[in-house]
């Protein structure tokens, strides 16, 4: 693997406007005495905001793969954490079904996804999620993980690159770009890579957006599995969920947001295909209904007072009962 400069702790105590926060709040209609799972603790306030709204005994189990998130969270929401209405983990949500059932926290009346990269990891330069700061090639949510954004930018094949760049982060130019930085690598910070893309591709020449903002994206989501990870938590929350109980997911791109809508769709189906039958589908009980028909997004008062919100999409969905025993 390539040699990179070891990553420092994140800063405490770094502003953090949690996305859509009324929206969320509502869409998951948190009342008292609530149990929430808030998969993607971040800045923790969605996880604050929620600890009010189900108080005075309501709770709320918090994970997130960045020990850093944990370290802040449990130091803002330190009366919480002592009260047991507030339990942190630190660890991947594709494993929250195994999560909830170690401490006990299932069936639950809501599950939250904040999906993407926080604020703290963008402003932390040491972190190397940014090429706005020079920073380690590093983009590990988890700073455990075995691989990070420098092993693929310098080890990979060019055709490999290529394609990485082309699925996640949706780039044109993607073939351009790995022939380019197989060309001069190695790289070792994010200022060096985003300046080699951008003479990859010819400079910015009025660009909408930096020309390093889709591999920079592609990268992220490889090197923490985003996408997979996605996919495989949905089944698991539904099955964490009590009937009645909501689903609410915020994506920051057009490929998580496509998978979060047709898995719901897909949810909420009353027949299935059925390529070999003669009557080419099945019927079936649907086991979610969706609550909102368009992803709910910011409004222009939130981008303009949190710009990082601009792009952010919520869906929201309610599990049906499935059986007699479930009414």
């Amino acid at each position: 693997m390539a040699d990179r400069p070891p990553l420092a702790a994140d800063p405490l105590g770094a502003h953090h406007a949690p996305v859509l926060l009324a929206e969320v709040l509502q869409g998951l209609a948190v009342r008292p005495g609530a149990w929430v799972i808030d998969c993607t603790l971040g800045g923790g306030g969605h996880t604050e905001a929620i600890l009010a709204a189900s108080a005075p005994d309501g709770r709320v189990l918090g994970l997130d793969a960045d020990p850093a998130a944990i370290r802040r969270v449990a130091e803002r929401l330190a009366d919480a954490v002592a009260s047991s209405r507030l339990v942190l983990h630190q660890g991947a949500f594709e494993l929250l079904e195994e999560v909830a059932a170690a401490y006990g926290f299932a069936p639950v009346d809501g599950i939250l996804l904040d999906l993407g990269v926080s604020s703290f990891q963008l402003q932390t330069p040491e972190r190397g999620f940014s090429f706005g700061s020079a920073g380690p090639l590093d983009m590990r949510f988890d700073p455990g993980q075995p691989l990070s954004a420098a092993d693929i930018v310098n080890e990979w094949d060019e055709q490999s690159l290529a394609d990485v760049i082309y699925r996640y982060g949706e780039e044109p130019r993607s073939r351009r770009i790995a022939r380019y930085l197989v060309k001069h690598r190695p790289f070792f910070t994010t200022a060096q890579l985003a300046e080699a893309i951008e003479k990859a591709v010819g400079g910015r020449r009025g660009a909408r957006i930096h020309p390093a903002t889709r591999t920079f994206q592609a990268l992220r989501i490889v090197v923490n599995r985003e996408l997979e990870q996605l996919e495989n938590v949905l089944p698991q929350a539904l099955r964490l969920l009590r009937p009645g109980g909501r689903l609410a997911v915020i994506t920051f791109h057009s490929l998580e947001d496509r998978i979060v809508k047709h898995w719901m769709l897909a949810e909420a189906r009353a027949d299935v295909a059925e390529p070999n039958s003669m009557e080419g589908e099945r019927q079936r009980q649907p086991t979610l209904r969706i609550l909102t028909k368009k992803p709910i997004t910011p409004t222009a008062e939130e981008i303009q007072r949190n710009p990082r919100s601009r792009s952010a999409k919520l869906r929201v969905a309610e599990k049906l009962p499935t059986t007699q025993s479930d009414t």
